[in-house]
């Protein structure tokens, strides 16, 4: 790497540094909470205040943004990485990195969905005491009850949507790591080949011979075929 690249690497890796060490404080703390929910916290009071629900929420909120910037970094350096000769050290440094923002996709995943069952768990038993409460106070056929149901059916479907959303977020951000991988990949391969003809001269012959005996086998295959339909006319 030249100076500027090597000040716009160190930049990055800064910068990247800074959003890990966030996003590990925001998920210790995201676990703590997930640990009071697991333990009872919410299940034994029921369902949880709307206070408590906004700032899961916009905690959970905050570490999605962290892992979309902690990606968007690491795409960064991965291009920067492959504009320049990138040593063995840079190259151990931003897949340690990927590994890194992994881990931490991983560990969110894991907490939001026990979160979001332990809450769904919490919020159905208050429901069910709802229900037996208005059904003793007036009958099974009530207009409350069956507005009740109605509302208990609704919120499954959005804690569906929600768990669906969650799990494109998390697809998006491993198929990003993987692009930038192959990237690195497709860069170090075009080093080679402009550092070695050599072995540019390699891949070319491999690539007509691959060509040519696709051509041949080709042929074979027709003149197998012309001669079939020909023995099966003169008969």
């Amino acid at each position: 790497m030249d100076v500027l690249q090597e000040s716009g690497w160190e930049e990055l890796r800064k910068e990247a540094r800074k959003v890990e060490g966030d996003l590990d404080v925001k998920l210790s703390s995201y676990a703590k909470l997930g640990a009071r929910v697991t333990q009872g916290g919410y299940v034994d009071g029921g369902s949880p205040t709307v206070g408590s629900s906004r700032s899961w929420k916009s905690m959970e909120m905050e570490i999605q943004s962290l892992l979309e910037k902690l990606l968007d970094i690491n795409d960064s350096m991965s291009r920067c990485a492959s504009s320049a000769a990138a040593t063995t050290s840079v190259t151990q440094k931003l897949a340690r990195h990927r590994d890194i923002l992994h881990e931490f996709t991983q560990e969110f995943r894991r907490i939001k969905g026990n979160i979001s069952s332990m809450r769904e768990h919490a919020e159905l038993l208050s429901s069910v005491r709802d229900d037996i409460s208005e059904y003793k106070a007036s009958g099974s056929n009530s207009p409350g009850n069956q507005l009740l149901r109605e509302r208990a059916a609704i919120h499954g479907s959005i804690s569906h949507i929600d768990d669906v959303i969650s799990q494109a977020q998390a697809t998006r951000s491993v198929l990003g790591s993987q692009r930038a991988l192959f990237g690195d990949v497709q860069g170090k391969v075009k080093q080679l080949g402009d550092k070695f003809p050599v072995i540019r001269g390699l891949i070319g012959s491999i690539r007509k011979k691959r060509s040519r005996d696709t051509l041949i086998l080709s042929a074979v295959i027709a003149a197998c075929t012309l001669f079939i339909i020909i023995y099966w006319l003169s008969k």
